[in-house]
């Protein structure tokens, strides 16, 4: 199997391309960046890498068709949920996250490839308390970032023949800024902290997520899923606790109300509950549960000095 991989500057795809090179796996990364400068030490930095821009449309058809890949993971988006919401942005926002979408999909039907998009819990609107199945057509995005991500996996089902739409919500990894990242750093200058806990939903860990999305690459079960770390609902309070708890940190956390906090220029979804039982369904892995990955997470990021 030949992937081409999008977005490996970002957290998932940086870790999709080392799970590909553990398996032995040809796989190609693409990014904006004219050098990824990976470590040494990564795998990833042994792997090919091209330049890419998405929302060049002949650019797109024209490295997908050079490369012929049998699988496309497509990572690749505008994710500064904020910013999105800026007039100057929207057209931006739009023109990656839904035009890139559109191209990359073009592409691999034309290469006759599977892709696999990653899409996100915020193209539902939040509300309630029951967990968003994964076939459900309930849309109506809070904000831009959750609009455009909902008009990609449109253009995705509208061109791509082989097609596997994903899902995940609260992502963290090790190649990138998160919640957790974000949290140790304020822990070692604040002895407390403000977070909401009326936002409900479950981490993704990148490196669980990638071994899943290599799993499914080796199939045809295409679909709509839901992929996040097992263990249950939390909120945003839930998980700064544990993460300073495992860290060992003695940090005092105050819950509040999404509008006792203020300060978001974008709406959030107070229910991002995710129905993933779909997975298990058809023969897929569940991810491990969240605090067994913030703890893998936390002991790789005090190896690698990143915090």
């Amino acid at each position: 199997m030949k992937a081409f991989v999008t977005g490996v500057c970002g957290q998932l795809g940086h870790d999709i391309m080392n799970e590909l090179a553990g398996r032995g796996l040809e796989a190609v990364g693409s990014d904006l960046r004219e050098d990824p400068a990976f470590p040494d030490d990564a795998p990833v930095s042994r792997m090919p890498y091209v330049r890419m821009d998405i929302t060049d449309r002949e650019q797109v058809l024209r490295t997908i068709g050079e490369i012929r890949p049998d699988v496309i993971f497509h990572c690749a988006a505008w994710t500064a949920v904020d910013a999105a919401e800026e007039p100057e942005n929207i057209d931006k926002v739009r023109r990656i996250n839904r035009d890139g979408t559109r191209n990359m999909a073009e592409a691999a039907a034309l290469a006759d490839a599977k892709m696999i998009y990653i899409s996100t819990d915020y193209v539902f609107d939040g509300q309630g308390t029951e967990p968003w199945d994964p076939d459900s057509r309930a849309y109506s995005p809070l904000n831009v970032y959750g609009q455009t991500k909902l008009e990609g996996e449109l253009a995705a089902a509208e061109l791509a023949k082989k097609l596997f739409i994903v899902r995940i919500a609260w992502v963290f990894g090790q190649n990138g800024n998160n919640f957790v990242r974000t949290m140790c750093r304020l822990g070692k200058t604040h002895d407390t902290l403000r977070v909401v806990n009326d936002q409900i939903g479950t981490p993704t860990y990148t490196y669980d997520l990638a071994r899943l999305l290599a799993d499914m690459a080796g199939t045809d079960r295409y679909g709509y899923y839901h992929a996040t770390n097992e263990g249950g609902y939390i909120s945003w309070y839930d998980f700064a606790v544990e993460i300073f708890r495992q860290a060992g940190m003695d940090v005092k956390v105050i819950p509040v109300t999404t509008r006792e906090y203020g300060l978001s220029k974008a709406a959030r979804p107070f229910n991002s509950r995710l129905d993933k039982s779909k997975l298990t369904k058809n023969g897929f892995t569940p991810l491990p549960d969240w605090r067994d990955a913030l703890a893998r997470y936390l002991r790789q990021t005090e190896e690698s000095g990143s915090d």
